[in-house]
């Protein structure tokens, strides 16, 4: 299975500084979303810190099963947020959510920690292969409204999960057998916070009509179209985005 895959992260228009991080390591196809804590101290360093940890942790731990590798992976990245916040008292309380993905084989592994989101695109729909862990999706699963009334609640950005604020972390893992076309897309809030699934959707479409001949330099402009899109519907977050798309 070939894969074409570029990524991206942004500072945005209202931010002073860009907490979030990305990993791009193609060595093991493997491919990551960190966004560091807003309101906290030493977000982007918690982000940062994860996507430093990701690439030296496959390398030791390649024998793994992919699905164990992940999990255990994403559980030393929030050991590790953890102790340097003990050992530097300025940075307690510093966090970061994880998406990741590792392509093995016909195998997609999804990890999940927080609320930056994976994205499947094929076939002319958008499917949200990730469940956040907030507040407003926890309000979701009870029913208490609907995703319209979702985007309007002043909690929306309340999380309750993430990396590195408590020692022990639920880590949401499981596999997708890839199918030839699909595309992955593994984003921060920043982008599906300021643009909509079916915004994301046409503006994939339009710069990769058919995934099966796009280029790396196609993969690459639509990643940039999602962020530019996301900077002029506001941009007061952070924008990460990573677009891999499977091809025979």
């Amino acid at each position: 299975m070939g894969i074409l895959c570029a990524g991206a992260s942004d500072i945005g228009r209202k931010r002073k500084t860009n907490q979030d991080s990305i990993c791009m390591d193609h060595a093991h196809q493997f491919y990551a979303v960190a966004d560091g804590m807003g309101g906290h101290n030493g977000g982007d360093i918690a982000s940062q810190l994860s996507v430093k940890i990701m690439p030296e942790f496959f390398t030791e731990n390649s024998s793994l099963d992919p699905q164990v590798l992940m999990k255990n992976m994403i559980q030393e990245i929030n050991r590790s947020i953890l102790k340097k916040g003990q050992e530097q008292p300025e940075l307690s309380g510093m966090g970061t959510t994880v998406s990741a993905v590792c392509f093995h084989g016909q195998t997609l592994v999804i990890g999940n920690v927080g609320d930056s989101r994976v994205y499947m695109i094929n076939n002319k729909n958008i499917f949200q292969m990730t469940r956040d862990h907030s507040f407003v999706q926890e309000k979701l699963n009870m029913g208490i409204y609907t995703r319209a009334e979702a985007v309007k609640d002043p909690q929306k950005n309340v999380l309750v999960r993430s990396v590195g604020f408590e020692a022990d972390i639920n880590v949401d893992v499981f596999n997708y057998r890839i199918c030839k076309n699909d595309m992955f897309m593994i984003c921060s809030d920043g982008l599906h916070g300021k643009v909509s699934d079916a915004d994301i959707l046409h503006i994939v479409q339009k710069h990769i009509s058919d995934p099966s001949v796009c280029t790396l330099e196609d993969v690459h402009t639509t990643v940039m179209a999602l962020i530019q899109q996301a900077n002029d519907n506001g941009g007061q977050d952070n924008i990460s985005v990573i677009l891999a798309v499977a091809q025979a």
